[in-house]
């Protein structure tokens, strides 16, 4: 029999036979044939090719079982790890869920007790302290909104001054809320409160007098609130600002509210006198607390402040922080004299002191200096081209400053003065009172004096007055720099026990050279300017503003013929009482009021509050290693 190549050698086995050497390959053969012999009911796999190759494949075969079953492990390791780790991360998503919520309840209660404490210490000024903190909750259950008590959480809640505490800039505060849960959890929250200032109001008053109400086509800027009736003619006014009474609105069909209107609002109570004297003691740490007199008539003092800046940089400008200065004239029984009253004596201006005209030679010379008749008598005197009313002590009644021009004098300053001050203004340095922390380190941005005080000029810097008893508008009073610039550099504040009064002198008014003349005006400006934030305990008013009689050469304001002109009043006026500035029939003054955003945003000096919280920013607090002693100690800043 032809013998067949061993490379087309049919192998036969079994599948599942066991693989051994080529002996035994072969050791079970067929007799005749020499084939192997063939088991029933097995079944074979038949290949072609080498033996040895055949006998390496088949050990790859059994190799690659064992891999197959290995793969399949791991992939079952694999799949039961998946399933391990997707257990265990819906089990931490779940733990951290919880934790979440958790947190989110505990900051909602520190919030919610931000604002329980405010509205407490709003609603009982007793509960928020001078100095430190009052301490108003103390391991305190947590309620929810509905009531409900929420499990294992308790809180503290603590309240009082912070940052800087002198009220120079402001009153401002800190509310702390600590809440912790019975599993160790703590979150911490302070929140800032400042109180509003009455500078921010535009309009604000205690009682409105049944004869006073809003008409005329008014328009007032900025807030305005009354504790009474709000009442508008049939005249109309428009409201730019928010509204609110607490009472309600008459005639608000004649009202248009730009920013609407709030009835029924509570109560807002005006400062209290101790408010006003404790002033005195922050005046007298810079040297600016005078003592004057309750002398004189209504719009008449025997004090008066000039406003006087110094150009210290020489820049032609009046805008450096330390160019703010003051004079103090004093004259004790001379009220009349001090604000240029026009004299009761003679006939019309004839016996003045402030009034006259200035010569042919550049010098000034008073009415009283005149002659009673002639071609150069005191009548032709006042009704010149040149003719002019100065207040008391005035430069210009003297040619120059004179320390104790006229029956009164200047105050000397008792601090050291400047030898740069010096050097600019000469003599007068010495009655130079310095309202900068430059020229004067102890100034705390209060001028106060007891008794009546008149003002005017010019103020550089930022500035509170306060008054035990009047505070007479004696002149214009105006910013160095306009506050329509939004700046915010210079800010006044009259602060007076009793009233403010824009008096009827011989500046604000216009006058009669004689009993029988026409109207004429003395002063620089037919109109008057006050640029500042009025806050009088009683009135704010016009002295004698009925008794200007309305005719046809009294002063106009702007395009309109009448009394006094206007009166341009940039700030805002809080009294007690509503006063009146003028009448529907020509007389007294027509009002042109406008706001002043930097008296919100920058009020005065020590102005007194409403004592209302308005809240602030807030912020989270570390809790580890946390002491309400020591963070609240953090929160005050050392006394310079």
């Amino acid at each position: 029999m032809k013998q067949v190549s061993s490379r087309a050698a049919i192998q036969n086995r079994p599948i599942s036979g066991e693989v051994g050497s080529k002996p035994s390959l072969w050791s079970n053969v067929h007799p005749d044939t020499k084939q192997p012999a063939r088991k029933p009911g097995r079944v074979y796999e038949v290949r072609f090719g080498l033996g040895e190759t055949n006998m390496k494949e088949n050990h790859r075969l059994r190799d690659e079982r064992g891999v197959a079953l290995v793969l399949v492990l791991f992939v079952a390791l694999v799949v039961g790890s998946i399933s391990a780790g997707a257990a265990l991360m819906s089990s931490s998503a779940s733990l951290v869920q919880r934790y979440s919520d958790r947190q989110s309840t505990l900051v909602s209660a520190a919030d919610a007790g931000i604002e329980e404490t405010r509205s407490r210490v709003n609603g009982d000024n007793d509960l928020y302290p001078a100095d430190g903190y009052s301490t108003l909750e103390s391991a305190a259950p947590v309620y929810n909104a509905d009531g409900s008590l929420i499990p294992g959480v308790k809180r503290w809640l603590y309240a009082g001054p912070t940052g800087i505490t002198s009220g120079q800039y402001g009153v401002f505060g800190s509310i702390v809320s600590v809440v912790e849960d019975n599993t160790g959890n703590k979150t911490i929250r302070r929140g800032e409160v400042a109180q509003e200032s009455f500078a921010k109001y535009a309009y604000f008053t205690d009682v409105e007098p049944s004869n006073i109400s809003f008409g005329g086509g008014d328009q007032i800027q900025g807030p305005v609130h009354t504790n009474d009736y709000l009442k508008i003619y049939s005249s109309g006014a428009t409201f730019l600002g928010e509204v609110s009474t607490a009472k309600t609105v008459e005639g608000e069909e004649y009202g248009t509210f730009a920013e609407g209107y709030t009835e029924y609002g509570p109560r807002i109570e005006m400062p209290a006198t101790a408010e006003l004297t404790k002033l005195n003691v922050q005046a007298s740490a810079g040297g600016t607390a005078f003592v004057s007199t309750s002398q004189g008539n209504q719009g008449e003092a025997t004090m008066r402040i000039d406003f006087r800046p110094v150009d210290i940089n020489g820049d032609g400008q009046f805008n450096g922080e330390n160019e703010g200065f003051i004079r103090v004239y004093s004259a004790p029984g001379n009220a009349p004299y001090v604000v240029a009253m026009r004299p009761t004596s003679g006939n019309g201006l004839e016996r003045s002191e402030n009034c006259g005209h200035y010569e042919n030679d550049g010098s000034f010379r008073v009415a009283d200096d005149h002659p009673s008749s002639g071609s150069d008598d005191w009548y032709d005197a006042v009704r010149d081209t040149d003719r002019r009313c100065y207040l008391g002590g005035d430069d210009s009644l003297f040619g120059g400053f004179v320390a104790d021009g006229g029956p009164g004098e200047w105050l000397p300053y008792p601090g050291a003065v400047s030898p740069v001050l010096t050097g600019l203004v000469g003599a007068e340095a010495q009655y130079l009172f310095p309202i900068n922390r430059q020229f004067n380190p102890s100034f705390k941005g209060v001028i106060y004096v007891d008794g009546k005080v008149a003002i005017g000029g010019t103020l550089r810097g930022r500035v509170t007055v306060a008054a035990t008893d009047d505070i007479i508008i004696a002149d214009d009073i105006v910013y160095a720099t306009n506050p329509g610039a939004g700046t915010c550099n210079d800010i006044l504040g009259l602060f007076a026990g009793d009233d403010v009064i824009i008096s009827d002198n011989t500046l604000n008014a216009p006058q009669r050279p004689d009993n029988d003349d026409n109207h004429r005006t003395y002063d620089d400006t037919k109109d008057e300017f006050i640029q500042g934030v009025v806050l009088a305990l009683g009135i704010f008013t016009v002295a004698n503003y009925s008794s200007s009689a309305h005719s046809s050469n009294d002063e106009a304001c702007e395009a309109t013929t009448w009394g006094r002109g206007c009166l341009y009043l940039t700030g805002g006026i809080i009294q007690a009482t509503r006063g009146a500035v003028g009448q529907g029939n020509g007389n007294g003054y027509l009002k042109r009021y406008s706001y002043d955003q930097c008296a919100y945003s920058s009020p005065p000096p020590y102005f007194p509050t409403t004592g209302h919280f308005e809240r602030g920013r807030y912020y989270e607090v570390n809790p580890v290693g946390f002491s309400i002693g020591s963070y609240w100690q953090s929160l005050v800043p050392a006394a310079p």
